[in-house]
C-alpha cells in the first residue's frame, strides 16, 4: 500500500505550477511534498492558520508551537506567514488556492465528493473541505482506487455528500479520470493495469480517451 500511496502523490504533484498556492488535505495528499517536480515553486496553504508550510519535521527537530491541519509536526519555508482562522478561511472562500488535493470516501460520475463521514461512525467533522472543494480553483482527489475490494468511483454517491459536481480529477494507482465535455474520462493508466482492470474496480460509468496516456509503473 505504501508503494501505491506514493505513486499517487507523485502522479498528483506533477499537476502543480510554479508559484501556485496549493492546500493539500491529511493523509495521503500531504506525500505530495516529497514529489515536487523541479524547478516548481509552491505555497503551502495549511487552513489551521498559515502559508508556507514545507513538510513533515524529522524526528527530534519537531517546533512544537507548529502543526498542520492535521496535527502532524512541520516546517515552515522562511517567508512563512502565520494569521488566525478568519483569514485562513478568507484565503480559501476568496478564490485565492489554486489547488487542493484532498482525499476520498466516495466520487461519483457527475463529480459529487463524499469525504468527510460514514454513517453511524465517529468523524472529528467536515474540517475544512467543504470551503476548500467550493474555493479552489482545481479540485484534485488522490486516492486508491477501491477499499477492501468495495468501489470508491461510483455510479452516485451513497453516502453524505461534501459538496456537488466539484471534483476535477481523480488520481489512483491505476491512472487518471478527469471530466471531458461533461464526461467522465480515464486520460492515463499505469502499465501494470489494463483498461479491463479499471473498469472492474470502477461502478462509474467512464469513457477512455482516444489519446489515452500510458505512464511507466515504478
Amino acid at each position: 500500500m505504501g508503494d501505491l500511496k506514493a505513486r499517487i502523490a507523485k502522479r498528483a504533484a506533477q499537476e502543480f505550477h510554479d508559484g501556485d498556492v496549493v492546500n493539500l488535505g491529511i493523509g495521503l495528499p500531504t506525500l505530495c511534498t516529497s514529489y515536487l517536480p523541479e524547478g516548481v515553486d509552491i505555497c503551502l496553504q495549511s487552513e489551521n492558520g498559515f502559508t508556507g508550510l514545507s513538510g513533515k519535521a524529522e524526528p527530534g527537530k519537531e517546533d512544537y508551537r507548529v502543526i498542520d491541519s492535521g496535527g502532524n509536526w512541520v516546517t515552515y519555508v522562511p517567508y512563512a506567514n502565520f494569521f488566525g482562522s478568519e483569514e485562513s478561511f478568507s484565503i480559501i472562500r476568496g478564490g485565492h488556492v489554486d489547488a487542493t488535493v484532498l482525499g476520498a470516501m466516495q466520487v461519483d460520475e457527475e463529480g459529487n465528493l463524499a469525504n468527510w463521514i460514514i454513517p453511524g461512525k465517529a468523524v472529528a467533522g467536515m474540517g475544512g473541505a467543504m470551503d476548500l472543494v467550493c474555493g479552489a480553483k482545481e479540485v484534485i482527489i488522490a486516492m486508491t482506487h477501491t477499499q477492501k475490494g468495495n468501489h470508491k468511483i461510483m455510479k452516485k454517491c451513497t453516502l453524505p455528500l461534501t459538496a456537488e459536481k466539484v471534483v476535477d480529477k481523480i488520481i489512483t494507482e491505476m491512472g487518471v479520470m478527469e471530466w471531458v465535455d461533461g464526461k467522465l474520462t480515464l486520460t492515463e493508466i499505469y502499465d501494470d493495469y489494463t483498461i479491463d482492470q479499471v473498469k472492474e474496480a470502477t461502478e462509474a460509468e467512464f469513457a477512455v480517451a482516444e489519446n489515452l496516456k500510458h505512464l511507466a509503473a515504478e
